[in-house]
């Protein structure tokens, strides 16, 4: 569907369109105006506006987006339209709270397999999640044809594991570790630190707010 590449900042933003878009369809909007789009998600419009040029003419001057067909070319783009099933690999309080978290409640996601070394996980359900004993991983990946996995492991396990995944044709991470993986260019890794986060905020707090300006 899409000829070029786009900026990686630009992806990362069309789940926040997609998801706001959901909303209005559920409301029964009929359009929406990138100003409009802006306030609700907190995205400037000239951004906005230069997000969606890189998919064509997707608004009209003056009338804005037609917000149906809005959220099914983006549903294209997204690959919402097909369930994606995913793995969970490291079933520890993290891991335990993702696979409560109900991921295909607004998406086509879904974590279908988890794996964990702690022998009184293997072979047991979790939140209707089978979870298997850590060397039976790669044959059930393989066989699952599952190539995205959310990695919850201990720090120093980490590359280890995800040299692991490779090997089982993984071609996507996200990664939660505080360990920056290394893999082949044919694999993505989507880092989230909530270490790092958590301290980029209180930075903000104390040298962004008000009483500092």
């Amino acid at each position: 569907m899409l000829s070029k590449k786009i900026p990686r900042a630009t992806a990362r933003r069309l789940p926040i369109y997609y998801r706001y878009l959901t909303v209005l369809l559920s409301a029964n909007k009929q359009r929406v105006s990138s100003t409009e789009l802006s306030e609700a998600v907190q995205v400037d419009s000239a951004t906005i506006r230069r997000d969606f040029s890189y998919f064509g003419e997707l608004g009209k001057r003056g009338y804005g987006y037609d917000v149906a067909n809005l959220l099914k070319f983006f549903k294209g783009i997204l690959h919402q339209d097909s369930l994606v099933s995913v793995a969970l690999v490291g079933v520890g309080s993290l891991g335990s709270a993702l696979l409560n978290y109900n991921f295909h409640q607004d998406t086509n996601l879904r974590i279908s397999a988890a794996f964990d070394t702690k022998p009184e996980f293997a072979n047991t359900v979790k939140s209707g999640i089978p979870i298997y004993p850590a060397e039976e991983m790669t044959t059930q990946l393989k066989e699952q044809q599952i190539d995205v996995v959310i990695l919850t492991v201990p720090g120093d396990k980490a590359q280890k594991v995800t040299d692991q995944l490779v090997e089982a044709g993984v071609k996507g991470i996200l990664n939660f570790t505080p360990v920056r993986l290394s893999v082949p260019k044919d694999v993505q890794v989507q880092n989230i630190d909530l270490t790092n986060e958590l301290q980029t905020l209180i930075y903000f707090i104390k040298n962004y707010s008000e009483d500092n300006k």
